[in-house]
């Protein structure tokens, strides 16, 4: 089972979401879930590298919701390690 951790931004930032974005971005961290698990992500949550962020992906997870994570050590031998950094609007990116 992959392990995870958020970053103080990503706390932050979660905080000011609404109800309704918290639920959608619970919603597509399930599935984000198991294509790690997988291997592959679906399509429908568009991840893929942010440029000019060496390291640091995006996640999709509305039409305006993204998320931005980064690789960390493994806490055990062979699952992901996956740091949420940012949450929100495309604004995000301006530091991702």
């Amino acid at each position: 089972m992959p392990t995870f951790a958020q970053t103080g931004r990503f706390r932050r930032d979660f905080a000011k979401l609404t109800a309704a974005q918290k639920a959608a971005f619970r919603a597509a961290a399930a599935k984000f879930v198991a294509d790690l698990q997988s291997g592959s992500f679906r399509p429908g949550l568009r991840v893929k590298g942010v440029q000019g962020a060496e390291g640091v992906f995006e996640m999709t997870w509305a039409d305006d919701g993204r998320a931005t994570f980064e690789y960390g050590s493994a806490v055990h031998a062979g699952e992901a390690h996956v740091v949420w950094r940012r949450i929100g609007t495309h604004d995000i990116f301006t530091r991702p």
